[in-house]
């Protein structure tokens, strides 16, 4: 398969929802989900993965039970498995996550903003 350029401001305009991501790209089993974020999400981990968050336009704060991280455009953070968070963004914010194809966006628990998994766009 030849190598295809993505452009996330083109993906970005082709969805409007809120905490749905959306999948642009994998490499090996790892999918690359551009999210486009506002308020708050819910406190969840992922027992069995680490989670990249990279801010591509906007604010991104993520707590932790102990602190609180601020991410701003161009920025990223690891999430560890295991470790509970909780992202939010006053204003929406656009970002990309990368995590192992499968993985659900509230972990194990469940909740109304569990999104459908591989939504290629």
């Amino acid at each position: 398969m030849p190598a295809k350029v993505i452009n996330f401001n083109d993906k970005f305009t082709q969805f409007s929802d809120h905490w749905s991501p959306r999948v642009i790209a994998e490499m090996n089993d790892y999918q690359f989900k551009l999210v486009k974020v506002e308020g708050e999400f819910v406190w969840h981990d992922h027992p069995d993965t680490d989670e990249v968050f990279i801010v591509i336009e906007g604010t991104l704060k993520i707590a932790f039970r102990d602190k609180e991280v601020t991410l701003r455009t161009g920025e990223m953070v690891v999430i560890p498995k295991g470790v509970e968070h909780k992202p939010m963004a006053n204003e929406q914010c656009n970002i990309m996550i990368i995590e192992p194809r499968g993985v659900v966006n509230t972990g194990e628990i469940g909740s109304d903003l569990t999104a459908l998994n591989d939504q290629w766009i």
